[in-house]
């Protein structure tokens, strides 16, 4: 039987206390996976990124499927966060195919209600925000595009 470094070190505490008789301690090594298996995900710091405006810096996500479905069929919701206003935006979906035209929508409202533009849209990366309509779309409108790593929401 393998003993891991833990339970070597509570060996060595339990027969120097007397409690194991019989039983010989030795030097323990250091173990790189007993290490390892105790490592835990690193928050991440706080962002700085100072929006000066409405519509500068938007944030998208995809949420679903989910197992209970809503009345009008929809198993999805996207949600569009505005960082400088923090307003947010949700709209539900039957499928993740209609993100594209929810945010042409979505844009040409917000921008003729705020006079303003899109700048920089940060989503996860997600296949619905990573196919080619919906990168020339941003490129075509000068939206600047920001990806972080999925299943992280930090």
């Amino acid at each position: 039987m393998r003993l891991s470094y833990e339970d070597k070190k509570f060996m060595q505490v339990l027969t120097k206390q007397g409690l194991l008789k019989g039983a010989k301690t030795c030097k323990l090594e250091f173990c790189e996976h007993c290490v390892l298996g105790k490592k835990t995900k690193v928050k991440f710091g706080t962002a700085i990124h100072r929006t000066r405006g409405i519509l500068d810096y938007v944030h998208i996500n995809v949420w679903g499927p989910f197992k209970n479905v809503s009345l009008g069929d929809k198993h999805y919701f996207v949600s569009f966060v505005d960082d400088y206003s923090r307003r947010n935006l949700m709209y539900t979906m039957s499928h993740k195919r209609e993100v594209l035209d929810i945010f042409v929508e979505l844009r040409r409202r917000m921008e003729l209600q705020t006079d303003r533009k899109i700048k920089i849209l940060r989503s996860d990366n997600g296949g619905v925000y990573k196919c080619d309509l919906f990168l020339q779309l941003c490129h075509d409108e000068g939206i600047e595009r920001y990806f972080t790593v999925r299943e992280t929401p930090q």
